[in-house]
């Protein structure tokens, strides 16, 4: 039986469609979770979100701060989102009254920072007077619950592929959840692993915030993740998130992913336009192949297929980009937003052939062409 989501409004003052507002983004995109009824920036206020990301009207709009969202909707919605992820830890003074003004209206407050806002006197002060909940996604389970890597990844017997990238907020979570929907669209049960507070926001129902952890615990949390999809889900596929790169001086996040999951393959995620790395305009980007030696040097996995992310790019750009990189690095390519994932797809099936399979007998009948294409 089938639960309503909640409605929510999403806070990204001034970070709609950049980097640091990926967490909101994502939410406008693709949410198993929440009804996303608004977004809060006053740049972009009037527009619509889906618009002003992939030129296609989502009916969600953008205001300019709470109260005109809320004198502009039906009714109060059930949550406030706050979704920038910014390198800093902290909100504002001015965020922080704005999340005091949400509980006020009584709204719940989810929270993908650092900051721990359910251990925030005031807040819990202020969260009982109203009688809401406050959702801290990237608060670590308690010490009784956190696991250390047992081997179990072992008894994995169906394809584990990690979408890995080279740089942080490049599109990783997107590409997973565009090639998670379609495979199960197609008959695949495929289940995604979520390996950061996004992708938890969104829905996914396996996984943790990566970066929330002691160390100790990440790379046995990531194989927990795989091994509960795998024995409860019976999948054909388990999708795992990535989070920063391998090659990227300022995180272990891609580390902790490959010794956790053992991959039997990686998707590489790349921003063929970037040309420093996320918030560290003094780090140039590296090329794609420096990530693929590293990846296949440091794992027993190869990578089979690249995703690109459009910023800045334009589509016809983005299609010459596409056609060059197969011919440079001899691997299937493509920009899932734009383009689709067929061609991923294809290479999973070429890598895993009982994927082609469960493709062609859930198929046949209605897409008799795409079955052609993966047999």
């Amino acid at each position: 039986m089938k639960t309503s989501k909640e409605t929510a409004l999403v806070y990204c003052e001034n970070q709609f469609g950049l980097v640091d507002g990926k967490t909101a983004t994502g939410l406008v995109r693709h949410s198993e979770t929440y009804n996303i009824v608004g977004v809060i920036d006053s740049s972009l206020a009037g527009k619509d979100a889906g618009e002003e990301l992939d030129e296609e009207k989502s009916g969600i709009p953008i205001f300019a701060n709470l109260a005109d969202a809320l004198y502009e909707l039906s009714e109060v919605p059930n949550c406030y989102i706050y979704g920038k992820a910014p390198l800093e830890a902290c909100i504002s003074n001015e965020e922080r009254f704005l999340i005091i003004e949400a509980m006020g209206k009584g709204m719940d407050i989810i929270n993908g920072l650092h900051q721990l806002f359910s251990e925030d006197l005031e807040f819990i002060q202020m969260a009982e007077k109203h009688d809401i909940q406050i959702k801290d996604i990237r608060k670590p389970p308690q010490l009784k619950d956190l696991h250390i890597f047992t081997g179990q990844i072992s008894k994995v017997d169906i394809p584990v592929v990690a979408v890995l990238g080279t740089d942080c907020a490049c599109g990783k979570r997107t590409t997973a959840v565009e090639l998670n929907n379609t495979l199960n669209n197609l008959g695949v049960k495929s289940v995604l692993v979520a390996t950061g507070q996004s992708g938890l926001m969104q829905g996914a129902r396996y996984g943790i915030s990566m970066d929330a952890l002691t160390s100790q615990f990440v790379i046995g949390e990531i194989e927990n993740a795989v091994v509960s999809a795998f024995e409860n889900e019976n999948p054909d596929i388990i999708l795992v998130e990535g989070q920063s790169a391998v090659g990227h001086p300022a995180f272990m996040s891609s580390f902790g992913i490959l010794k956790g999951c053992m991959p039997d393959g990686i998707i590489l995620q790349h921003p063929p336009s970037r040309k420093f790395r996320c918030d560290f305009p003094n780090l140039a980007m590296p090329i794609i192949a420096s990530e693929i030696k590293l990846i296949e040097a440091i794992s027993q996995t190869r990578v089979m297929a690249i995703a690109l992310s459009h910023e800045n790019v334009s589509s016809s750009e983005m299609t010459e980009i596409i056609d060059n990189y197969e011919e440079l690095y001899h691997l299937p390519t493509t920009d899932v937003l734009s383009h689709g994932c067929q061609k991923i797809i294809e290479s999973l099936g070429h890598h895993f052939p009982k994927l082609n399979q469960i493709i062609i007998r859930e198929n046949s009948y209605n897409f008799p062409e795409l079955t052609a294409m993966v047999a």
